[in-house]
């Protein structure tokens, strides 16, 4: 079920009046920064092999 846009003008609508107009930008800046770290960790995680696991012999 995805929100209709009334839900998501009353939903910003509603930001705007707790964080004010001013707030609201850098908000936004601060969690495009957090998904693009999040993202380049994934990415990197995925590029490093995983370490072998060597067995000794008795």
């Amino acid at each position: 079920m995805t929100p209709g846009p009334l839900q998501i003008l009353l939903v910003i609508l509603l930001v705007v009046l707790i964080f004010g107009a001013s707030r609201v930008p850098g908000i936004a800046e601060n969690l495009a920064k957090g998904i693009k770290s999040f993202k380049k960790g994934l990415k990197d995680e995925d590029d490093t092999p995983a370490p072998k696991i060597e067995k000794k012999d008795e």
